[in-house]
């Protein structure tokens, strides 16, 4: 039976039967994977601990019909024990998993691995707050996507300029002419915080005011979700989305 070793970050799992798991996998080389972890759930299991949710890990698969295997894994990241520590944490994590789930084997590639691995370590280490980090992350995984947002021209007609719309549905930013009437304006440093978020700009973005943060992450999450096709379950979780 063929084997392979892969980076890999766990997304979710499910319980199979007395003591095994199946996981779902975003992994640095092969795309998302889902595979069978056996005897993971015994307290005499090596390498249990090592397979929960955002943890990150250097593991060895076999190839199987349906679901691979899971033979040995080795740690990389521990970031699981700080995340769920805190619930604000946990929920921000989760919204970032699930969103990383819902990618289709075309989008899930090495720089989706690296951008969730980044994110989930700046959240177990409390690097910023961690609704920024969300929206980050949520930008720049869309963008990898192929659904960049536009942030410095009308994402409708290309006319270069600050503008005072954005619709998620039109894909960013928007002059005047082009939103439709009874559109909502955005103020600018609202748009100027989406571009600090898309480049990491992390010295803006740990500045910004909280009203600034709070309506970014507003537009943030329409867009993904408007793209995604629907809603991340985690977000109504969040007391920064309620």
């Amino acid at each position: 039976m063929p084997t392979y070793r892969d980076e890999v970050v766990v997304l979710r799992t499910h319980k199979l039967g007395e003591a095994d798991r199946i996981l779902t996998l975003l992994s640095r080389r092969n795309g998302k994977i889902r595979a069978v972890a056996k005897g993971v759930r015994r307290t005499s299991s090596k390498f249990g601990s090592r397979l929960e949710p955002f943890m990150v890990a250097d593991v060895q698969l076999s190839k199987g019909r349906n679901l691979d295997i899971v033979q040995q894994a080795e740690s990389l990241g521990s970031y699981g024990a700080d995340i769920v520590a805190n619930y604000d944490v946990y929920t921000t994590a989760s919204a970032m998993v699930e969103t990383a789930d819902r990618l289709n084997e075309a989008e899930a590639t090495p720089q989706q691995y690296l951008l969730l691995v980044g994110g989930l370590r700046s959240l177990a280490r409390g690097e910023h707050p961690e609704r920024s980090v969300l929206d980050s992350y949520l930008l720049r995984a869309m963008a990898l996507s192929g659904w960049a947002p536009g942030l410095t021209e009308c994402a409708r007609c290309g006319t270069v300029g600050d503008h005072d719309y954005f619709l998620p549905q039109l894909g960013g930013v928007t002059c005047s002419t082009c939103a439709p009437a009874g559109s909502p304006r955005v103020a600018r440093d609202t748009v100027d915080m989406l571009r600090a978020l898309m480049a990491g700009e992390w010295e803006t973005i740990d500045a910004a005011p909280g009203r600034t943060t709070a309506a970014a992450s507003g537009l943030v999450a329409a867009y993904a979700q408007f793209h995604l096709e629907r809603g991340i379950r985690s977000l109504p979780h969040l007391e920064s989305y309620r």
